[in-house]
């Protein structure tokens, strides 16, 4: 009898720490995902949207060492926002400073480059195409893609014709490679690097710049495929 009980309570322990593991573990997987799943059932199938590619100028850097390397983009897992730290200039001025970066030595501080950037006024310029390499995020720079955007002040807001320009984009980018919200990160999330200043500053806005790219994504359902 006393060995029966003791079986017992040895199966209730192992119970409950097993379900004790459990809750842990659901823990720790919300604290890794910020609470979101932002897995691909939220979108079963891209192709039931339509997300059409906004404006785009294309402006396409020279093949070079420092910032168009011309190095094969492999699968695209992520799309990375950065800010240019140079407030108040335009898309093309930045673009062209990546231009410039042809005619510098072969040295890490010259690969600099993003394969689009927004301007305050919401202009679009492709300076990389979609399938080579961009030095933008560190050691994401194989499988993502980068995107760059003016801003007026030294804090690094986003205009409103910026931000429109930028959920737009993204939200194109996510469709174009069947990539769900968790997918968008900042430069900051690979390096620590306070880039994009204000949306590290501020988590609450950067939330809601990824929840609107989101809604954009689900606001594009085919007609046919509407409940």
């Amino acid at each position: 009898m006393i060995k029966k009980h003791r079986l017992q309570r040895i199966a209730i322990v192992i119970s409950v720490s097993f379900v004790a593991v459990l809750a842990i573990l659901s823990i720790v997987a919300k604290i890794i995902t910020g609470g979101r799943t932002g897995s691909k059932t939220e979108i079963q199938e891209y192709s039931l949207y339509d997300i059409d590619s906004p404006p785009v100028k294309e402006m396409l850097l020279t093949q070079n060492v420092n910032s168009r390397p011309g190095i094969a983009l492999g699968s695209v897992n992520g799309i990375v926002i950065h800010y240019t730290a140079n407030p108040g200039t335009d898309a093309e001025a930045n673009r062209n400073y990546f231009e410039s970066r042809k005619d510098e030595p072969d040295t890490n501080a010259n690969k600099v480059s993003s394969h689009y950037i927004i301007g305050i006024d919401g202009t679009i310029i492709q300076c990389i195409p979609l399938n080579e390499l961009a030095y933008a995020s560190n050691n994401r720079n194989s499988d993502t893609i980068s995107i760059e955007c003016c801003h007026r002040g030294k804090k690094g807001k986003f205009s409103k014709s910026t931000y429109k320009s930028l959920v737009h984009l993204t939200a194109w980018l996510c469709g174009k490679y069947g990539l769900n919200r968790d997918s968008v990160i900042r430069h900051y999330d690979i390096t620590g690097k306070m880039c994009p200043l204000y949306y590290v500053n501020n988590t609450q806005a950067w939330d809601k710049l990824k929840d609107d790219i989101w809604n954009y994504v689900l606001s594009h359902k085919k007609k046919d495929n509407k409940d």
